[in-house]
């Protein structure tokens, strides 16, 4: 009687701890190159967080994609890098009088009405900003891998319980998809929330804390995620000696990373995932170095 008590208070918690352990794909601690990471999508070649950028990169191949997510005057989520419309969409031509063009400022139809292919290409001409759960189904029909940036999140109290609740309802907070996810952001309070509202979900910090810093950012982040030229072999190998908040090492993804020789050096370094806006010349640089 004794013995299966044992038994069975075993099992449960080994069946909670697989529950509150992610299975990222990027973190599974495999050994060989780097994941690499399509930055706003295959962003060389379609225009950056469009559902035209992540086509373009299942189409090259690749499976894991990143995004930047903003939210609207009327509080919905929208997929766009800047805080400002007025680089990658023709709002200044749709709404002349309304400088500054922050993304807060406007509401989703106002911003469902706008061009944000037509400034990288004629042939992108009509390609809209997606809402995040438009992009999110996207990313699903392409079974793809997302890196889900948390922007500017100063400017809208309360986006990551948002966030964490968009991707609830869209199914992305079962096991299947928790392995298929990273939320990640500059501010380290967001990343902070983040990890406290769903613990099961890999989280990333973007920037290089300095060494000391390393085991205060693991408490809440399982990557370091800095840019490439800000470190060094050493400083990959301190990250990796630090245990996360999941009981694994340390993940680091460099930033952004373009060309064969940042590849090569970066790869070195023992990093463990490239983010970079042409996924192709990584890949082919990775597998030739």
């Amino acid at each position: 009687m004794y013995a299966r008590a044992v038994a069975a208070t075993a099992t449960a918690i080994l069946g909670t701890a697989a529950l509150l352990s992610p299975t990222s794909d990027a973190l599974a601690g495999e050994v060989g190159e780097p994941t690499v990471v399509a930055h706003r999508g295959a962003s060389a070649y379609a225009p950056e967080n469009t559902l035209a950028s992540i086509d373009k990169a299942a189409q090259l191949g690749f499976s894991w994609v990143e995004n930047d997510v903003q939210r609207t005057r009327d509080g919905q989520l929208v997929v766009i890098h800047d805080d400002s419309l007025r680089r990658t969409t023709n709002v200044e031509d749709v709404f002349p009088g309304r400088a500054p063009w922050k993304v807060k400022d406007f509401t989703a139809a106002e911003i469902a009405r706008l061009d944000a292919g037509g400034w990288f290409s004629p042939a992108y001409a009509g390609t809209r900003v997606p809402t995040l759960k438009q992009y999110m189904r996207r990313v699903e029909h392409n079974h793809e891998k997302l890196l889900l940036e948390v922007k500017n999140p100063k400017l809208y109290p309360g986006i990551e319980q948002q966030t964490v609740r968009l991707l609830g309802n869209e199914g992305w907070l079962d096991r299947r998809h928790l392995g298929r996810l990273i939320v990640q952001s500059f501010d380290a309070d967001s990343v902070r929330t983040v990890h406290k509202l769903k613990p099961a979900l890999t989280t990333a910090y973007l920037g290089t804390p300095s060494v000391a810093q390393l085991r205060q950012y693991a408490r809440f982040s399982d990557l370091i995620n800095p840019s490439y030229g800000s470190i060094s072999a050493r400083y990959v190998s301190a990250v990796h000696a630090v245990t996360g908040p999941h009981g694994r090492r340390l993940g680091v993804f460099a930033w952004t990373v373009d060309d064969a020789a940042s590849a090569w050096k970066a790869a070195g370094y023992g990093v463990d995932g490239l983010i970079t806006n042409r996924p192709d010349v990584v890949r082919t640089a990775l597998s030739t170095g």
